[in-house]
This record gives C-alpha cells, structure tokens and sequence, in this order.
C-alpha cells in the first residue's frame, strides 16, 4: 500500500489566452471561430514544508456547457470564469491538508451547489473544480516526481470512489487501479463538422494544411470519424451519403456520430437511425457505426426511455453526464456509453470506469463503455492531459479536433511552444511555422507523456498570458455529505 501524500492548497491562480481558429467549427446550433483558453496555475504545500506548482488549461467553448439560445457567446465564458473563480475560493480558502481525491471531493460537491445557488448549469458548475484537480494533480505529481500514470495505479491519490459515487461502495479499488494499462499510443478519430468541406480546397485558411475531408485523409489517414449531426433528418441524411461516398473508398473505417442534442424527441431519432440503415448508400457506414452520442436535448435524455433505439445502435450521453449519478440513471433508459472529458473531471472518467467495470462483469458480456471525446483542446497542456487520461482508461481511439481547427500552437510565444516540442518530441512536430499535433498514419504517439507531472514536461509562458478577469463570487460551503471525505 502507498501511503497518501496531504498537503495544503495554498494558492490558485488563472489565465487566459485567445485562441483564432483557422477554419469555423459548427456543432449543434452554434459556428465557432475564436474562443478563450483557460489556465489554472495551482500551488500546494506538502507536509515537508516544500511548495510545488501544477498546471492545466482548457478552452472555454461557448454553447456546450450552457446551450440556452438567450444567452450570448460571451455570457457562457462569464459562466465559467465564475465556476474557475469559485473554485479557487473553495479549495484555498480551506486550509485542512489532505489528498488529491479528498480535496476534490470536498470541494467539487460544494462547488455544484454553490454553481447551482447561482444560476450556473451542471456542466459549467463542474469546470471550476475540474480544472483545479487537473492543476493540483499536477503539482503533486512534480513534488512526488513522478508520472500521471504511476500516480493513479498506486492510488497516490487515495481515489475512494464511493465517497462520492455510493453506487460503488465495496469496490476493490486496488484491483481496479492497479490493472490499468496505459496505451502507448492512441487512434485519431477525426470529427466532421456540420460546417466542414468534404472534398476539395476550398482555400478559406489558405494556410497549406489539411481543409475538407478529402485533404484530412490524404494527411493524416485516420481510420476512425466522428460525424456531427444537426436534427433535420433529411439534412443529415444527405450529408452522411456524400461523406460515405468519400470513406467508402477506405479499406476499413469506423464511425461516431454525435446528435448535440439536436434531436426533439425519441420518436425522431428512431426515425433518423431507421432511415439509415435502410438507406442502401449507407450501407458500409451503418455497419461501421460505433455509437450514437448524445442525441436528446440534456433535459429529455435522462428522462425518456430510449430502450428501443439502443437495441439497434449503442447510446451514449455526454452533455447529460453532469453529475455523478447520470450515468447509473442513464443506464435504466437504455444508455450504455459515456464519455470521458477531462473538463468533466478526471475523477468522474475514474468512476465511470469502474461502473463499466462492474455493470459488464455482471452481465458476462462487454456492454458498458467510455469513449474519449474532445472539447477542442488545445496543443500543449490541455491536450496531454486529456489524451494520458484516455490512454490510461484503455480507450482505443479519441476524437481529436483542436488540432484542425486551430493552427497548433500558435497563439502562443516560439520559446513556449519549443519547450513543449523539446519535452514531447513524439506527440508534435513543427510545420507551417508552429508547433502542432504529429498524426502518423491515424496514430498519436504517447510515450513521451510518462514524464514527471500531469502529462507535461514543459508548462506555459505565464508572462505571456493574461490574468483572468475578476469574478466576486462567495466561498461555497462544504456540505455535511462532503465533508465525511475529509
């Protein structure tokens, strides 16, 4: 057994940077073309007295976290400055040494009721706390000296899963932890936006990379698509048999298809999966579809049985997956996929694992899953962090999608973006004047992750960031249940 390091945090501090997008990306009812990286720079004192700094980051997307149409781009990123704001004041306030899981466990059930006492969705609510446990997790790792990977197989953390998930009580947390096997490598799977070119160039970056479909395959040959769907059947029917034109030219492909939320009922998507597998130009597609993500509106999902869908296609939530309890709920409707995000918390793809675990040993069959989805991350932290949590769940292949749409590293410094080339010389390479993600015949390479730290061996240039914007928000309070981690 690994004793758990406690230590105090003593300080959070968060950043920002612009992030351009060289080709619009449109998922769901909105097109995105900028948006707003997020990095937290968290500060921990270990009982010897040492005092270590951990880092993530993450785009700040607008209309995921919160899709109510009344509210404008710049009003969901105010939301989750405030969840990041209020979770800074959560975990320094409290000066009670404990550790990693303890400390989230504390303060992320405190931060959702907080987030929720202020009008903030689940999703947003859970940012805040997300981020700083990647940051923590970060700075604990550096002053252990060793990797993300040997943190979570040893439990250094203490991960005690029913603390918050009472669904797991009794679970075997060594057997779990310890048998995780960490991918050396990890499949693109490449999203298809509603916006995206199929074939051709049409020259809108005019930048010398890859722009429709056509272009990615030729560069990068992945293996595994993710294809964003907008509601109107006869719109994405139309759409999904000109892409199947393009990926029926492939020896073997695989699919996933993801719904945003667009679909307004189960009868509509009973409708849309129906029409695709009679349609025979789809037919190649159709089997080679993995699973079905997200295609209720969150406050329907996790309401409406969708049994007779799943005994077709496989389901999988990801917008609904706002709280520790979504997926056991979604599960009794017919769902048997989630997804991992790190900006969900890496804590949840923990439990998650463990319930897919649990569900599928009892059923004698591999029925439940994660999947590793893609909230645009960026080149540098937010990318390694969220491709070491996949690769160490086990997850075969990951939608990747920051590296398309924005111009790798770009918008950061040339010392900034050498550093993290120098540190993970497998994952990147140097092209068109900026470091981006290196995608070798549809594959990541991930060794050079084992480093010291939370998947990173370089951290950002903070000189060259902007402090974030003040938010006032109030110290959410511990409650009764979240405190028993303690």
């Amino acid at each position: 057994m690994v004793d758990v390091p406690v230590f105090k945090v003593i300080g959070i501090e968060l950043f920002e940077r612009p992030v351009r997008l060289r080709l619009p990306f449109r998922f769901g009812a909105v097109t995105l073309t900028e948006a707003t990286e997020a990095f937290v720079r968290a500060r921990i004192r270990l009982a010897d007295g040492r005092e270590i700094v951990g880092a993530t980051a993450e785009l700040m997307v607008p209309k995921w976290f919160d899709k109510d149409p009344g509210r404008s781009n710049a009003e969901n990123v105010d939301q989750l400055r405030s969840s990041l704001a209020l979770a800074r004041v959560a975990y320094t306030a409290d000066a009670t040494p404990r550790g990693a899981f303890s400390h989230s466990a504390v303060h992320q059930a405190a931060c959702m009721v907080e987030g929720e006492r202020q009008g903030l969705p689940a999703l947003a609510a859970a940012f805040g706390p997300a981020e700083v446990d990647r940051a923590i997790l970060d700075a604990l790792c550096r002053g252990q000296q060793i990797s993300f990977q040997h943190a979570i197989r040893n439990n250094v953390v203490g991960f005690e899963p029913s603390l918050i998930a009472p669904d797991l009580s009794g679970l075997d947390v060594h057997a779990l932890l310890s048998t995780l096997a960490p991918r050396s490598a990890i499949a693109l799977r490449h999203t298809v936006g509603l916006a995206d070119v199929v074939s051709g160039h049409p020259g809108r970056a005019a930048d010398g990379l890859p722009e429709s479909l056509q272009e990615v395959i030729a560069a990068h040959r992945p293996a595994w698509f993710k294809i964003k769907l907008g509601g109107d059947i006869a719109a994405d029917m139309s759409r999904l048999t000109e892409i199947a034109s393009l990926l029926d030219r492939l020896p073997q492909y695989h699919v996933t298809l993801d719904g945003n939320e667009q679909f307004a009922s189960v009868e509509r998507v009973g409708e849309f999966v129906a029409r695709v597998r009679a349609e025979p130009r789809l037919e190649r597609l159709a089997a080679a579809i993995a699973y079905l993500e997200q295609p209720l509106p969150r406050h329907r999902a996790l309401a409406d049985d969708v049994a007779s869908i799943a005994a077709q296609i496989p389901l999988l939530i990801d917008e609904s997956d706002a709280s520790y309890d979504a997926f056991p709920r979604g599960r009794t409707l017919g769902y048997t996929g989630v997804s991992s995000k790190s900006c969900k918390g890496l804590y949840k793809s923990l439990v998650n694992l463990a319930r897919c675990r649990r569900w599928n040993a009892e059923a004698s069959a591999p029925r439940y899953f994660l999947s590793a989805e893609d909230l645009t991350a960026q080149a540098g932290l937010a990318v390694q962090q969220d491709l070491a949590l996949a690769a160490l769940l086990g997850i075969e292949h990951s939608e990747r999608n920051g590296h398309h749409y924005a111009n790798g590293m770009a918008a950061a410094p040339q010392p900034e973006q050498q550093a993290f080339l120098d540190a993970h010389p497998d994952l990147y390479e140097r092209s068109r004047g900026a470091v981006r993600l290196a995608i070798r015949d549809g594959m990541i390479a991930l060794g050079s992750l084992s480093h010291p730290g939370f998947a990173s061996g370089a951290l950002p240039d903070w000189d060259a960031l902007s402090t974030q914007p003040a938010v006032a928000v109030q110290r959410p309070r511990t409650t009764a249940a979240a405190s028993v981690a303690s």
